[in-house]
């Protein structure tokens, strides 16, 4: 039987392009617990104890905010996505 690796997707968001494009993918989504892994991913892969210095936020409760079912606060994603190098913008539809 052969065994498969869990799939992480931190391991392929290696350049900015990247990671805006899965997050505006994520953001398609209508479900909230996509885009919160998905910035959890994003954390990940630029280090999770560098994104919760830079966004004054202590490395568990990072942990906490970005866990599937979670219901951070508006500020705390802000200060995180301020802190990944990425904003929010809004568009027409």
């Amino acid at each position: 039987m052969a065994k498969l690796k869990v799939f992480d997707p931190s391991a392929y968001l290696t350049d900015e392009e990247v990671i805006a494009e899965y997050l505006n993918a994520a953001l398609e989504d209508p479900n909230p617990d996509v885009f919160l892994a998905a910035v959890g991913n994003v954390a990940k892969a630029r280090g999770m104890s560098r994104i919760a210095e830079d966004s004054g936020l202590g490395r568990e409760s990072l942990y906490k905010a970005l866990t599937p079912g979670a219901k951070p606060r508006y500020d705390t994603v802000l200060r995180v996505l301020q802190s990944l190098g990425v904003k929010l913008t809004v568009s027409v539809a």
